[in-house]
């Protein structure tokens, strides 16, 4: 919705109807690929949604020790992952095909901020990645040297991934704040 909203913010309104400033203005078939960009999002936030509990359980079973579970849930999370990854690296590619289109400078504005806050998210799951990578191919709870390396590692990785996805909520914010400004300027016209 915003996309288009922004989309039609290069639109100028005149005698009722609305006239292109631009007839090469193509910011109205970007909202378009954008939007479909957005339906990639929204598989990744289904699959999230789906699976927002398994850092804990991951936790929980390194916690018991529980080197089966841990192993499981991991490989588990790494398919996921990597299915988020695919349509989240789709997204990506989407908006920036929209970029490279003839489109106004606050929707571009709009997009190069989605597509930082995209690059953040798909970099914080490659750190959650190789956390879970790495608990599956190498926790051992009989091996202390190893688990506390695993354990260390995923503790590490884990807090990466928190930070990058904080930088990723703030573009995604600032690109969200762009959009209300640009409705507003628009509005006021």
């Amino acid at each position: 919705m915003i996309a288009l909203v922004l989309a039609f913010s290069s639109c100028k309104r005149s005698g009722g109807g609305i006239s292109i400033l631009n007839p090469l203005d193509e910011t109205a078939e970007a909202a378009l690929i954008v939007d479909d960009a957005n339906k990639d999002l929204t598989k990744i936030k289904v699959l999230y949604q789906q699976n927002e509990g398994k850092r804990e359980e991951l936790k929980a079973a390194m916690e018991k020790n529980d080197a089966e579970t841990a192993k499981k849930i991991a490989d588990e999370v790494l398919y996921l992952i990597n299915d988020g990854t695919a349509y989240g690296k789709s997204a990506v590619e989407k908006i920036q095909k929209a970029q490279e289109m003839q489109i106004n400078d606050d929707y571009r504005e709009y997009l190069r901020l989605k597509e930082e806050a995209l690059k953040r998210q798909l970099e914080a799951f490659e750190n959650y990645r190789q956390a879970a990578r790495i608990l599956r191919d190498s926790y051992d709870p009989k091996d202390a040297k190893m688990r506390e390396k695993v354990k260390e590692e995923f503790k590490t990785r884990s807090e990466n991934y928190r930070k990058l996805m904080e930088d990723a909520r703030d573009y995604s914010s600032r690109a969200n704040e762009l959009a209300k400004d640009a409705v507003k300027r628009q509005q006021g016209q």
